[in-house]
């Protein structure tokens, strides 16, 4: 061996191991043999196992170099090394350095053209069997890394000891490690060019300890699915005409338990309380906030280290994958919010990955959140898109989830998010958007739909962007829905003041119908509004006990009534009293109180109305399915509407009254003559009401009335809300 190859090694500084330990064919005088080389520090003897027959290796560097020539021999042969520590330990492995490279050219110039959509097949750990010989193959993305190693349990942690294979200019470091298994820990340790060296969990993990270790764990996949049918069904391609209702839930704070340390429950756990809760409640989906690995629990989730890695606090890939599949048996789809936005800055993650800005931009000025303490994704290069890309599909993949709903996109749009002048860099053609992604979320959904047609890819997107909802060939993003937080704000505004202004701001109860065909929307009222000290939802409400559960009800009806896809963030659901807190569970004793039982049965009926009749979602994303009956009376602060179904025939009236006094023989316009049934009031004494209404319905008037033939007369309860179905 050359000096310099030896300083190397032992300086664990090599970016070519393979060129000097395992097999290496040598000439001599014109011949050619062949020489076996180990690096094995501390280690007192090592010998040669091949078959039967055992070789004794010379020592030739005290430092733990071992070499054995064969003269004989001119090819490698299948061998392992008897290693003999000084405490008088023994091992016998297969030498990691008798192995070839795994992945194919094809795989590295994928990559590296951003296009190898399943990249995470080929990078992080991944247990196989390489002739007959059990063990696991790493890989990982360090194009600016003098040297790489993966340390881990099975090597004491130790950087020298299996130094990696680069791949040459794709940035690829490789090794297979014979003998590694599931559930063993790693990481990989990079050189830097200065010298730096970086201790780094493996961005394509599967899964992780629980924090605050950050080790990567080896995981092979084992769960057997039972969701066909769900499968085949969803995958034959999107349905924006059918029933949306989605219960948001944060894993870690919907119920915990107390007798045991106040500890949250597992994922099947979850799967065994939530599951038969939703579907009791009628609801169509379960959103949960990032499951994704993340270090601090005060983040919700959103601040992500192990994108492919679901978080260990609530158990193992196989118990998410488990909660998932009882989902789809009990007929509920199951969404996850994904963060691409940003990442935050701990050391073992991926900020300055290989002692460069390899995932980040280098410009703060690009690649920093300065309000959120976090780093934005370079969305520019291959290798950063391939790893989100790939990251996305993993889940519809390998998690069956049914779609994504990505976090923060106005802060991916827009270069001077939350910056002022002279903070943020201009595009090439000097504007404020951020071309790069914009181009990367176009590619995400167009990927995404070419797999999996049937899923919803949704956007929280707090501007007014065109097109986020539309198709890209149209020049939109592609996503499937944008969250309506205009909506949200604009409504929560008008319910938190009492009634008696409630006139006065009229306009923003009716503002978002002016939008409401733009996107595919869906209507939210999301965690974002019951923290940091904007109260719970009922708390909100103004007035005395009865007049909050009457708002709550009312509200609830108006987003059941208008346009969109609905959202409840869960505890919204029962009326809970304080804000939402991640570290505490949903106040489920409220339920031992009558109003709390009864809001949550209203929410029970309002899912079943939904589901139940097409006017509230067949023409959700058409104009031809709204029409306003009456939203000029701001005296009475009363709001009229029609909801009809893809046949025209088949409608629904919405009244609404947004003040505590009742409205006698208050008279609408109806579309025709007929018998309405009341099929929903929301002051029914059985919801907590004071039981005002119509006796069951109303026949119509030939008496026209708001350029309509035909009208009815109602009584429309206090700060309630009546449904009428003709017959």
């Amino acid at each position: 061996m050359h000096t310099d190859d030896v300083q190397r090694l032992i300086y664990a500084d090599h970016h070519d191991p393979f060129s000097v330990l395992g097999p290496q064919s040598l000439g001599t005088n014109g011949k050619q043999h062949l020489v076996v080389r180990a690096f094995v520090p501390d280690a007192r003897e090592v010998v040669v196992v091949d078959k039967d027959k055992s070789h004794v290796m010379e020592k030739v560097h005290d430092c733990g170099i071992f070499e054995l020539a064969f003269p004989r021999r001119k090819t490698a042969f299948p061998y392992k090394l008897k290693i003999t520590y000084p405490d008088d330990v023994t091992v016998t492995r297969h030498d990691a350095y008798s192995y070839g490279p795994v992945l194919t050219d094809y795989d590295l110039y994928l990559f590296s053209e951003g296009k190898n959509h399943r990249v995470y097949d080929k990078m992080g750990a991944h247990p196989m069997s390489i002739a007959g010989v059990q063990g696991t193959f790493f890989a990982v993305w360090a194009p600016n890394a003098r040297r790489v190693s993966v340390v881990g349990s099975f090597n004491n942690w130790d950087g020298r000891v299996n130094q990696m294979r680069s791949r040459g200019s794709s940035g690829i470091w490789e090794l297979f490690i014979p003998d590694v298994k599931k559930g063993d820990l790693y990481k990989f340790e990079i050189k830097a060019q200065n010298g730096d060296v970086l201790v780094k969990s493996d961005p394509y993990a599967f899964y992780s300890e629980m924090r605050p270790n950050t080790a990567s764990v080896v995981h092979d996949d084992s769960y057997k699915w039972a969701d066909k049918n769900w499968m085949e069904q969803r995958d034959r391609g999107p349905e924006f005409n059918k029933p949306v209702a989605i219960y948001e839930v944060h894993p870690g704070s919907w119920m915990r338990v107390p007798e045991d340390n106040n500890r949250w429950l597992n994922y099947r756990e979850l799967a065994d309380k939530l599951i038969p809760y939703v579907k009791d409640l009628g609801y169509t989906h379960i959103e949960l906030l990032p499951v994704a690995e993340h270090p601090f629990d005060g983040s919700w989730g959103y601040q992500v280290t192990g994108y492919f890695a679901v978080t260990s606090r609530y158990g193992t890939p196989e118990d998410l994958k488990y909660f998932v599949d009882m989902c789809h048996r009990n007929d509920i789809g199951v969404i996850i919010d994904w963060v691409p936005g940003h990442f935050p800055k701990d050391a073992f993650g991926l900020a300055w990955f290989d002692g460069t800005c390899l995932y980040e931009h280098a410009d703060p000025r690009q690649g920093e959140h300065a309000d959120w303490g976090t780093l934005i994704f370079n969305y520019g290069r291959n290798e950063v898109r391939n790893f989100l890309l790939s990251n996305a599909i993993f889940w519809f993949d390998r998690y069956h989830i049914d779609g994504v709903r990505v976090d923060a996109v106005a802060s991916m749009l827009y270069l001077d998010y939350s910056r002022q002048s002279g903070e943020w860099v201009p595009n090439r053609f000097g504007g404020r958007e951020n071309l790069d992604a914009i181009s990367f979320l176009k590619e995400m959904n167009e990927v995404i739909f070419s797999y999996y047609p049937g899923v919803l890819t949704i956007a929280e997107e707090s501007t007014s962007w065109p097109g986020v909802s539309r198709p890209t060939y149209l020049g939109g993003l592609g996503f499937s829905y944008k969250w309506n937080m205009g909506w949200m704000n604009d409504i929560l505004s008008v319910f938190s003041k009492d009634p008696v202004h409630r006139k006065y701001h009229h306009d923003l109860l009716t503002f978002a119908m002016l939008y409401a065909f733009h996107e595919n929307f869906i209507l939210v009222l999301s965690h974002d509004k019951v923290v940091h000290g904007k109260n719970s939802m009922l708390d909100k409400m103004p007035g005395d006990l009865w007049q909050k559960f009457a708002n709550l009800r009312l509200l609830y009806t108006y987003m059941y009534g208008q346009p969109g896809k609905k959202l409840l963030f869960m505890g919204g659901e029962i009326g809970q009293w304080d804000e939402w807190k991640h570290h505490h569970s949903l106040d489920w004793h409220l339920l031992d109180y009558e109003p709390h039982r009864k809001l949550q049965s209203f929410v029970r009926e309002l899912n079943i109305l939904y589901k139940q009749y097409p006017a509230f979602y067949e023409r959700d994303l058409d104009s031809s399915g709204f029409e306003w009956i009456d939203f000029h009376d701001t005296d009475n602060n009363i709001i009229s509407f029609v909801r009809y179904a893809a046949d025209r025939n088949d409608f629904l009236v919405f009244v609404f009254n947004f003040t505590p006094v009742p409205r006698y023989n208050y008279r609408i316009g109806v579309p025709r003559g007929a018998y309405y049934r009341e099929i929903l009031n929301s002051d029914a004494e059985v919801f907590g009401g004071s039981n005002l209404g119509n006796r069951g319905g109303v026949w119509s008037d030939e008496a026209p009335w708001q350029w309509r033939s035909h009208s009815v007369q109602l009584d429309v309860p206090p700060l309630g809300a009546v449904i009428l179905k003709p017959e």
